[in-house]
Parts: C-alpha cells; sequence; structure tokens
C-alpha cells in the first residue's frame, strides 16, 4: 500500500515525569507510548503516531495540538496513570489516587483538538475515563473503596490474566458489530471506573457482576468518540476472549472516512 494511502493514528502520550532520582534521563521528562497499543494500531496497516505534548518546562516552538489533529486521521487515548479527581471538581480521597493533572489537561484538550477537526477518537482503559471527564463525566475514585460489593477490577499479581464477562446492550452500535454476541470476556486492570455518564454518551457494554460501565459511545450527529475499559491490545488471537477487531475496523472506517472530508 502506498504510504499515501494508509491512516495516521495519533496516540496519546504517557508522562514521566522528571525525577532528579532516576538514574536514566535524571530530571528529565518522558513522553512515551507502550508497544502494544502501538502494534494493535499498526496490524491494520494503519500508521501510529505519538503526539508529544508540546507544552512544559523545555517548550520550544509554535506546534500545537490543533496541528496534530489537522493533521492526523484519529486519535487513540491510551492506558497510563488514574485520572485525577481534581479534573472531575472533586478532591482525593486519598493521596494514592491523586493521578496525573498535568496527562489529564494535556488529552482533555487533545480530545478537543481533535473534535473541533471532526476527527474520530477512541479510549482504552484510562482512555474511557478520559474521553468520560473531557465531556463533563465523573468517575468513582477507587471501586474497591466506593464500592466494596463489586467485582475485583484489577488485581496486580496477575495484571492482564484478570478475566471477567461483560454485556453488550442490545440495539447499540457494539451489538451491531457483533452480531448475535450478548457476552464476552475481557481483561480488567483497572480500580477506576465511570460513575456519572457524560452527556451526550450511551452505555454499549456492562460488567455482568456489578453493571459497572465497560464501553460508551457519543450519541448524534458528532464527530466519532467511542471507548472501551479492557485492553483490546492485551487481547491475543486464539485466546478466547473478546475479538476486538471489528471495533478497531469501526473506528478506523471513521477516520477514513474523516480523511476523505474537504478540510
Amino acid at each position: 500500500m502506498d504510504v499515501r494511502e494508509r491512516l495516521k493514528i495519533g496516540i496519546s502520550a504517557c508522562f514521566m515525569h522528571a525525577d532528579p532520582k532516576r538514574a536514566l534521563f535524571t530530571g528529565k521528562t518522558l513522553q512515551y507510548v507502550e508497544q502494544s497499543i502501538a502494534h494493535w494500531v499498526m496490524s491494520t496497516g494503519a500508521l501510529a503516531v505519538m503526539i508529544p505534548s508540546p507544552s512544559g518546562a523545555t517548550q520550544r516552538g509554535d506546534v500545537t495540538l490543533d496541528h496534530y489533529a489537522e493533521w492526523l486521521d484519529g486519535l487513540l487515548l491510551h492506558g497510563g496513570a488514574d485520572v485525577s479527581p481534581l479534573s472531575y471538581g472533586e478532591q482525593p480521597i486519598d493521596e494514592r489516587w491523586a493521578g496525573d493533572r498535568i496527562r489529564d489537561e494535556y488529552e482533555i484538550a487533545l480530545v478537543h483538538a481533535f473534535d473541533r477537526a471532526a476527527k474520530p477518537v477512541f479510549g482504552v482503559c484510562r482512555g474511557l475515563q478520559l474521553l468520560n471527564v473531557a465531556y463533563g463525566g465523573t468517575l468513582y475514585q477507587d471501586i474497591a473503596t466506593q464500592l466494596p460489593h463489586a467485582l475485583t477490577h484489577r488485581d496486580a499479581s496477575v495484571y492482564d490474566h484478570n478475566f471477567h464477562t461483560v454485556e453488550i446492550v442490545d440495539g447499540s452500535r457494539l451489538s451491531y458489530l457483533y452480531p448475535g454476541a450478548r457476552n464476552a470476556r475481557v481483561n480488567s486492570i483497572h480500580h477506576q471506573a465511570i460513575k456519572d455518564l457524560a452527556p451526550g454518551f450511551l452505555v454499549e457494554a456492562v460488567s455482568n457482576e456489578d453493571g459497572l460501565i465497560e464501553s460508551i459511545r457519543r450519541e448524534g450527529e458528532r464527530a466519532y468518540a467511542a471507548a472501551v475499559q479492557w485492553h483490546p491490545e492485551f487481547h491475543l488471537p486464539g485466546s478466547g476472549l473478546f475479538d476486538d477487531a471489528a471495533l478497531l475496523q469501526d473506528f478506523l472506517a471513521a477516520a477514513r472516512n474523516a480523511q476523505k472530508q474537504p478540510r
């Protein structure tokens, strides 16, 4: 395929903030993406492009997030640090869950830049939570603390081998993508979750055991915005877990449509 025909999918950066005690890149801020999420995007032939934050103590030049939104065909928000409660109008109930406000501000600005450019956005795990917060929703800061009878959604000892089933909502776009599928087995690596759903979004899947929201999508005529709480990039072929190929192709189809629209 000619490189000019390939989709360019931006991936939001994770942050490793400056730490003078760190031996490598002492005192420097690192921005990075996890390998699996880039390879998941690239499995389709699309080009994966990390979008660095243009702001910070070392900022130079006039590049903005709007420039990236105009150039790229879609945005993928991936996992990582907690979303800060400050980003949705709450105080942390425990300092362990203070989150990364700097990354929140960068990603919320990124979401709105792609929205202005009418480009699709897809979120994974933290990406679902961030997308919800970006449009006015709230989160449970810690499922085990605030919903003590809920399923264990994160088990550090097994990490991405912690599984549960989700129920796909009848009549949703997700149910259209997976005709006949009622339930699906997914991984679960999160301790925060959606509390109040953002206005303008619909629930597409919930956890069978406790009803927590596992998949959302924006309704109406605005640009595509959807997300899942699980990590599709960790679902290996033949594993018996949810086959996320149709979900990825749906996002990329929206990116292709956006690519065809006149600038």
